[in-house]
């Protein structure tokens, strides 16, 4: 009996959990029984950067007890996670990712509404008036260019949309995949506000698609090898990209002179999340923490927060050329289908 017990034993340990801290974005946890509501525990996805999502949920689990198992996601693949776990939720809570998705997610009912007491913190532009998600901060899409490597290249900075097409930089631009990436279907809306219609977007991007070198499955990679030195140039989020200049990387960020759009990254609480007390406890600390805000300030991000501070190496929308976004029709399901569709289709499946 005693030898039985003590195989059970070991058989409990080696199951695998299906969250744990910093799970990369290709593993495929095993599901398992989701924690009780308001248990010490709580399930969450997140699109924010890795590093940024363990600190800001150790801080959460330091102050509340409650420990934040999370899954690091791009916003296309939380999207279909959450999609595909619709009759069995295996999150409770969508920390991050561009508003975007978040506007999609709400379209298939894949998320909840809920009025925290800290909403009338930030501006009604910056939710969604049904509260099915809030905005955390926004960033505009900017090109980041190794100097070193451009150099060496013979390569000019590009500073703008049109200058990416040109043949000098065939093989020495990477960006994000629009099907997995935000940043990267931000990209393709951008042009759309742009150029004005789908034909003359799409014609755009199959001019760019001749210089990219790969497309990427996250929006914040591209800027990454940039840093490395592996490519010359990519395009991306400000934040992302002050960041790598901040940390000594030789790289100079351009804004594109003809505008450029930008993500509001957002929160949701998802739609049957079995922890759902401990959600809103996290959603309301993200909005209302000290620590959280000062922790999403040194990611360089521009809070949207009334009376949020900001950090001054960050690079806000105020300071560069804008377009004039449709969130709601950029965002609705059936009209990012179609775009995806023929992005994919046009140029993706042609790679």
């Amino acid at each position: 009996m005693k030898k039985l017990l003590a195989i059970l034993m070991v058989l409990l340990l080696l199951v695998p959990s299906l969250f744990a801290q910093g799970t990369p974005e290709t593993t495929k946890p095993a599901p398992v029984a989701a924690p009780a509501t308001g248990s010490g525990s709580v399930n969450a996805y997140t699109t924010l950067e890795e590093p940024l999502a363990a600190k800001l949920f150790q801080l959460f689990e330091a102050e509340t007890g409650i420990k934040v198992n999370f899954v690091r996601l791009s916003g296309g693949e939380a999207v279909a996670r959450l999609e595909a776990e619709s009759s069995n939720p295996q999150a409770s809570i969508w920390v991050g990712g561009v508003g975007l998705d978040h506007i999609t997610a709400k379209s298939k009912n894949l998320t909840t509404p809920y009025v925290s007491r800290y909403a009338s913190k930030t501006p009604a532009s910056f939710r969604d008036p049904d509260n099915y998600y809030i905005g955390l901060y926004v960033g505009p899409l900017t090109f980041v260019t190794n100097l070193d490597r451009a150099k060496e290249l013979g390569l000019e900075v590009p500073r703008s949309w049109a200058d990416l097409t040109k043949p000098q930089y065939k093989g020495y631009i990477r960006v994000a995949s629009p099907n997995s990436s935000g940043t990267a279907y931000n990209i393709l809306t951008t042009m759309l506000d742009i150029l004005g219609t789908e034909d003359k977007m799409i014609e755009y991007m199959k001019a760019l698609d001749k210089n990219i070198d790969q497309y990427t499955k996250s929006g914040s990679a591209p800027g990454k090898s940039v840093a490395t030195g592996e490519i010359p140039i990519a395009i991306g989020y400000a934040h992302d990209q002050v960041k790598l200049k901040v940390a000594g990387s030789p790289v100079i960020i351009t804004a594109p002179s003809e505008g450029t759009g930008y993500e509001l990254a957002s929160m949701s609480l998802v739609a049957g999340g079995k922890d759902s007390v401990n959600a809103k406890k996290l959603y309301d600390w993200v909005l209302s923490s000290p620590k959280a805000q000062a922790t999403f300030t040194e990611w360089y991000v521009v809070l949207v927060a009334d009376g949020a501070a900001k950090h001054p190496d960050a690079l806000g929308i105020n300071e560069i050329k804008t377009v004039v976004q449709d969130m709601a029709w950029d965002g609705d399901n059936v009209n990012k289908t179609r775009l995806l569709d023929r992005w994919t289709n046009e140029i993706g499946n042609k790679r």
